[in-house]
C-alpha cells in the first residue's frame, strides 16, 4: 500500500537551524522527522482546543437549566417549524 506524501519546505535563520538541529540530534531524529512530529504535535494541540467548549461555572449552569427547562416556543420558532414543514 503506497501513501501519497506532500512536500513542506521552509527557510528559517541559521540559529534558528541549529536550534532545530540539536534538538533533533537529542531525540535521534532528523531535523525533518523532528520538525514534522512537532507540527504534528502542535497541529494536534490546536485541533483538540478548538474543539473543547469551556464555560464558566454560572455558564454551564445556565446552559444545563436551558437544556433541562427549555422556554416555551415563541412566534419565530413556531413560524420556522411551519416554513420546515412546507419544505418537506
Amino acid at each position: 500500500m503506497s501513501m501519497k506524501t506532500e512536500r513542506i519546505s521552509a527557510r528559517v535563520p541559521a540559529h534558528v537551524h541549529q536550534m532545530l538541529r540539536q534538538a533533533a540530534d537529542l531525540t535521534g531524529a532528523t531535523v525533518n522527522q523532528f520538525l514534522v512530529q512537532s507540527a504534528l504535535e502542535r497541529a494536534h494541540t490546536v485541533i483538540e482546543q478548538e474543539r473543547i467548549i469551556q464555560l464558566s461555572g454560572e455558564s454551564a449552569r445556565k446552559f444545563f437549566d436551558a437544556i433541562e427547562n427549555p422556554p416555551l416556543p415563541n412566534e419565530k420558532l413556531k413560524a420556522a417549524f411551519r416554513k420546515h414543514r412546507e419544505l418537506l
